[in-house]
């Protein structure tokens, strides 16, 4: 059974910082690519950074600079450090396990964590 369990969201101020914590299990981690996603109400859900298993990051435009995410395959984990919040930051974030093999996509998603930036 696979389960992705976030941890780490809550409630700053704008510019504050936040370090999101996602616990693997079921799966062999580190042949996945693994990435933090978020919703904001109303819209799609969408990229913020993701780690491949080959240790390439890739980041959405408007995090670049402040967010980082980082991988430990020893212990089945992925963070995302996030500095200088802002109020659009705001949303529901999600971590995501991929890796696609022989034409199949395995694709698990935890059950978020809410962000809120506001003073």
């Amino acid at each position: 059974q696979v389960q992705l369990v976030e941890s780490g969201g809550g409630l700053v101020q704008p510019g504050g910082s936040l370090r999101l914590s996602c616990a693997a299990s079921g799966i062999r981690f580190s042949r996945y690519t693994m990435g933090w996603y978020r919703q904001a109400p109303g819209k799609q859900r969408d990229l913020v950074a993701a780690f491949s298993s080959g240790g390439i990051k890739n980041y959405a435009d408007s995090v670049k600079g402040r967010f980082t995410i980082a991988r430990d395959n020893a212990k089945n984990m992925v963070l995302l450090q996030m500095n200088s919040l802002r109020p659009e930051d705001t949303a529901i974030y999600y971590c995501n396990a991929n890796l696609w093999t022989g034409g199949v996509t395995n694709t698990y998603w935890g059950q978020g964590t809410q962000v809120t930036v506001s003073s």
